[in-house]
């Protein structure tokens, strides 16, 4: 095996997920940089492989990645992996790959197991133009924020969620892109393995009642229904019914998300009703 960094894909659930490519790297390599040494250590054992181990995660990684690049531009073999699935999605790992880059390290893949994509072929949603957004942050009003920017976006989107925060986020994904088809899986290529589909309330509301699932969770959202531009009459019909117990700014977005309508152009006849309404 030639000298440079190796990404490989380690398994999501089943031992026999792991290629017998990944396997070749794991045990040629000169050392195995990985999340946690206590989970990649057992999947050596039970292949049997003795390759050293050593640690590269989010709370380390500055500190470890020199010594990291040191060992490549010596001409060892690293081979690069994550607790599950393919490496670089959703963690520090990039860093590691552009810096070998700009450093002339030849970079490879030994592609596999992915959570966001199992998800996405198994969500029954477009796959032909997707995005994946990662984790929604944590609180309320940044959580809105980032999912208004991708109200418009015509595509499905894949986030990665804390089973704790599902319902909350579930709910707020509703409040913010409306009434669309999702997914979610969970527990991927493992026994427990599930799926469960409908639109973004009727999920929102199953995990409210029935409470935070067990594993690692996958959010797979389908991208807006083509909708026929709606008279004037219409939109000032459904902002009248907004306006009632929204704010003018929630009022307009929500109209403009469930009539195709400018957002612009909604909130200007917004105001006007809101004008209109007002005692003289």
């Amino acid at each position: 095996m030639a000298p440079g960094l190796y990404l490989v894909a380690t398994p999501i659930g089943h031992a026999r997920d792991v290629t017998l490519r990944a396997l070749d790297i794991l045990s040629a390599a000169d050392v195995i940089a990985c999340e946690d040494t206590r989970v990649t250590s057992k999947l050596l054992a039970r292949h049997g492989i003795a390759t050293s181990l050593t640690a590269y995660h989010d709370h380390n990684a500055e500190r470890a990645r020199p010594a990291l690049l040191a060992r490549l531009a010596r001409g060892e073999r690293i081979a690069l992996v994550s607790d599950a699935g393919t490496p670089l999605i959703s963690d520090p790992g990039y860093k590691l790959v552009r810096a070998a880059l700009d450093a002339g390290v030849p970079v490879t893949t030994a592609p596999g197991p992915s959570s966001l994509l199992a998800a996405l072929v198994l969500s029954g949603l477009p796959t032909d133009r997707f995005l994946f957004a990662g984790f929604l942050p944590s609180k309320a009003g940044p959580r809105r924020s980032a999912l208004g920017e991708l109200a418009s976006l015509r595509a499905t989107i894949v986030f990665l969620e804390a089973p704790q925060r599902l319902a909350e986020s579930l709910a707020a994904m509703a409040e913010t892109l409306g009434a669309r088809q999702a997914a979610v899986a969970r527990e991927l290529t493992k026994r427990f393995e599930e799926v469960r589909r409908g639109d973004l309330g009727a999920l929102a509301r199953h995990y409210a009642e029935a409470g935070a699932p067990l594993g690692e969770v996958v959010v797979v959202i389908g991208p807006p229904a083509e909708q026929a531009a709606s008279s004037g009459d219409d939109i000032d019909r459904q902002l009248e019914q907004a306006l009632a117990g929204m704010s003018l700014r929630d009022a307009a977005e929500a109209v403009a998300r469930a009539t195709g309508a400018k957002r612009r152009d909604v909130y200007t006849r917004a105001l006007a009703l809101r004008s209109a309404d007002k005692p003289r």
